[in-house]
């Protein structure tokens, strides 16, 4: 349920997401089809704005839907985004959709997880790389950074875990900067605790003799039974979700990055 925070209007609220954004009061009312003079009165709580105006103000701030709930409410209006869980039969079909495409990527990995990186859905492609894991990194619920970037877990296999792990650590930041999300906060502190496996920053992300990665992203260079796989990672969003759990979901696959490693995935999965 999303709540408001006691004693919080909407005006400070608003002004501090405009802040984030670094946008001016003018800028911001030129967007919105107003004035900066409203702009400031709401701010400061000199006029009440509209449920209308809050969710105008709320998409040109890029606000995220389960705060647009919390803007409404501290103006005073019933949130307008539902969050329905994931088994509900409502989302039947978005669930059978969801398993559909995760079918369809393999024998690439592909999996789907919440704003928290809890992962919901994975194909068979991900249980591959997480065959050999002990017990305990794979309790419920599983969440795809600390299985990724947990020292008994994923860390040892990956090739260039420095950059990796700093790749991951920056995605969580830029997330953490656009929604404030305290589940994803504790993960990030978790998960940045972790320590390095021993020699894990003295691997290269590319070994002598080979080919350098492609220039347009970093790849995720995994040992997977004595051979070294790479993958370019690309994660998918629903657009203009109407429901906060819909908002939150992200669909990541991890596409091969050289022929080797889509030879060696066509020949390991049946």
């Amino acid at each position: 349920m999303t709540t408001a925070v006691p004693g919080t209007g909407v005006g400070p609220l608003l002004r501090r997401w405009r802040e984030e954004r670094r946008i001016s009061q003018l800028e911001l009312a030129l967007r919105a089809d107003s004035s900066a003079r409203h702009i400031s009165f709401v701010e400061t709580g000199r006029s009440r704005p509209s449920e209308e105006m809050v969710l105008r103000l709320a998409e040109h701030l890029d606000v995220p839907v389960r705060q647009r709930n919390s803007l409404l409410l501290a103006a005073g209006y019933a949130p307008r985004y539902a969050e329905t869980p994931l088994d509900d039969p409502a989302m039947e079909g978005l669930r059978e959709g969801m398993e559909r495409l995760l079918q369809g990527y393999e024998p690439y990995p592909a999996l789907v997880v919440d704003g928290a990186y809890n992962v919901l859905a994975a194909n068979r492609g991900i249980a591959m790389l997480l065959d050999g894991l002990p017990e305990h990194v794979l309790t419920s619920p599983l969440n795809a950074m600390r299985i990724t970037l947990h020292p008994e877990g994923l860390a040892p296999r990956i090739r260039n875990l420095p950059e990796w792990r700093g790749h991951l650590l920056e995605q969580m930041e830029r997330q953490m900067a656009l929604a404030r999300s305290d589940a994803l906060r504790r993960v990030y502190d978790e998960v940045a605790a972790y320590p390095l496996p021993e020699g894990a920053g003295d691997e290269r992300s590319v070994a002598p003799g080979e080919a350098p990665y492609p220039y347009f992203a970093l790849p995720l260079r995994i040992e997977h039974e004595g051979r070294t796989l790479s993958f370019v990672s690309s994660i998918a969003t629903f657009n203009t979700p109407l429901d906060v759990t819909v908002a939150e979901l992200a669909i990541e696959t991890l596409l091969p990055a050289d022929p080797a490693t889509v030879k060696y995935l066509r020949s390991f999965t049946p």
